[in-house]
């Protein structure tokens, strides 16, 4: 049975400060999560961050059991999953401009809200850079006297929490300006769509492009 250790207080403390600036900072996450709550309101934008929090908490757990070695010694692992999640990003991208109506909308259906999760925890998941991430990172705060699957399952668990808390406040500073976007629904809906699209886009180059 594997003993359920706790980092240090200091340890603790070091890698919540971290992860806060780490987490601030807008990345592809943060870009997806704007887009949803810009094209499609709130709900949508709130869906979406419950969405990447568990493709991230899944990535951080498969960092955790050793799928960041599987892509060390597997290199076209790391490859097919990186490339997988540009092409269903790429999907995403074109789907948005196909998209015959598009717009800000408050009132998001049940079957939409879930179709947005599983959209946010693929755009997390598909992305091995987020598991290596982990794997380099939590390291750094793991003591070799405790359990370092336990503690790295914490840590990870922690980074998630507060990283969605910050996607959080992303989206309701971004659902606070919609109500001003509301006059000219034409012009909106093509804006959306035009957002929409080239995020997606933005982010699958991203992440074929980065290294």
């Amino acid at each position: 049975m594997i003993a359920f250790d706790l980092p240090t207080i200091s340890a603790l403390i070091a890698f919540s400060s971290a992860s806060f600036f780490l987490a601030a900072v807008p990345g592809p996450a943060v870009v997806y999560v704007l887009t949803r709550t810009i094209s499609e309101g709130k709900l949508a934008g709130f869906s979406s961050v419950i969405g990447v929090a568990l493709g991230n908490l899944a990535n951080a757990i498969g960092s955790a059991i050793g799928l960041a070695m599987l892509f060390e010694l597997l290199p076209s692992s790391y490859v097919f999953v990186k490339y997988a999640g540009a092409a269903y990003l790429f999907y995403l991208g074109v789907s948005a401009l196909l998209k015959k109506k598009s717009g800000i909308v408050d009132n998001v259906d049940p079957e939409k809200k879930l179709k947005v999760l599983r959209d946010g925890f693929f755009v997390a998941f598909l992305n091995p850079k987020t598991t290596l991430f982990f794997a380099s990172f939590l390291p750094q705060f793991i003591s070799i006297t405790g359990s370092p699957i336990s503690q790295s399952l914490f840590l990870a668990t922690m980074f998630v929490f507060i990283a969605a808390m910050i996607d959080v406040v992303y989206v309701s500073l971004a659902s606070y300006f919609l109500p001003k976007l509301k006059h000219d629904s034409k012009k909106i809906n093509l804006i959306s769509k035009l957002i929409t699209a080239s995020a997606f886009f933005f982010l699958s180059g991203y992440a074929v492009l980065m290294h």
